[in-house]
């Protein structure tokens, strides 16, 4: 194991008290460091100046004159996009409250590309004592869509991004094929499947997102997955629960559940309301799992000892696009009194 997603800005951090990652000046100067957030050079001085003047200090106060004085609108508007970004991270002052107040309050106006970049941060710090390679790529899920591939009663998951690029220039890895179907016939495109054995060859190449990972009911992978939900609940709610991959809800009592994407959500719900679903769509669904809470007086009173079913599921284009605020905001917590 080596130092890993160094691109997600972790050495640029620093923990707080509680082991959260707090707000840095290096951290905000990385934003302003990267080619799209740089004037070009035929930009107005006033953009120029408020660059510079950020570099120098990224958390000082920008008035709306100075960002009402660029002549460029397009500029103008994705300067104000960013530094309503900063403001809300310093506001909250770590990556785990700026995240988490998103979802509580509202992330309107924030794009996903910054709400993914958080994620990455975060659960950078999460894994910080990892020695599984498994869990590391199982962690990129929270914040890289995957290609999904359904064959021989095996589930395995790719980096989309990865896929579509080996796909167009015809690039090979060394084990396993994975055949690919995205709309169009792409390319067959061999990519490395770690397992149990082999997990540590993820190290030293965990930028390079060109691993696939097998998620299939009793593999390793899934295994991995089920920790890293763990780790992530306990990170942000300071909760310690116990998340198990199960085959199927065989539960009569069933009183809880959260989609982990948009389209688990739409599926459970429907199972969960009697609604019929069709079989084709019910075929959608890569994993479930019971999540139990170990502490029950942690729950809402009503709901204490009860388990909460997760489900994970592909959309229709054999993609995976995992939403990890839901495991945030939709677990029957009690409320705090």
């Amino acid at each position: 194991m080596s130092d890993f997603w160094r691109a997600s800005g972790h050495h640029l951090l620093r923990r707080d008290a509680a082991g959260h990652w707090a707000v840095t000046p290096d951290f905000l100067r990385a934003y302003l460091l990267r080619p799209e957030m740089r004037p070009p050079d035929d930009a107005c001085d006033a953009e120029h100046t408020l660059h510079v003047g950020l570099l120098d200090d990224p958390a000082r106060p920008v008035p709306a004159p100075l960002l009402d004085a660029l002549t460029d609108d397009d500029a103008r508007d994705n300067w104000r996009v960013w530094l309503s970004f900063r403001d809300r991270l310093l506001a909250a002052g770590t990556l785990e409250g700026c995240y988490l107040g998103l979802f509580r309050e509202g992330a309107r106006g924030v794009p996903g590309l910054f709400i993914d970049q958080l994620v990455h941060a975060i659960l950078r710090g999460a894994l910080d004592e990892t020695s599984s390679g498994l869990r590391a790529r199982a962690g990129e899920l929270f914040f890289r869509e995957q290609t999904v591939s359904v064959a021989d009663g095996r589930v395995r998951l790719a980096d989309a991004e990865t896929v579509e690029n080996l796909s167009a220039s015809g690039g090979f890895g060394s084990l396993g094929r994975l055949a690919v179907e995205a709309g169009t016939a792409l390319r067959s495109v061999d990519l490395d499947i770690l397992d149990e054995t082999n997990h540590s060859a993820y190290w030293g190449r965990d930028e390079r997102h060109d691993t696939v990972i097998d998620v299939t009911f009793a593999a390793a992978g899934l295994d991995a997955l089920a920790r890293v939900l763990e780790i992530w609940v306990a990170r942000f709610l300071g909760v310690t629960v116990s998340v198990q991959p199960v085959q199927s809800i065989q539960d009569d009592r069933w009183v809880w559940h959260v989609g982990l994407d948009g389209a688990a959500t739409g599926i459970l719900n429907d199972l969960y309301n009697g609604v019929p679903v069709a079989q084709d769509r019910l075929a959608r669904i890569l994993a479930l799992f019971r999540l139990e809470f170990a502490d029950p007086a942690t729950m809402r009173p009503d709901l204490a000892g009860r388990p909460v079913y997760l489900g994970m599921a592909m959309n229709e284009q054999n993609r995976l696009r995992l939403k990890p605020q839901n495991l945030l905001v939709n677990l029957p917590l009690a409320v705090a009194g």
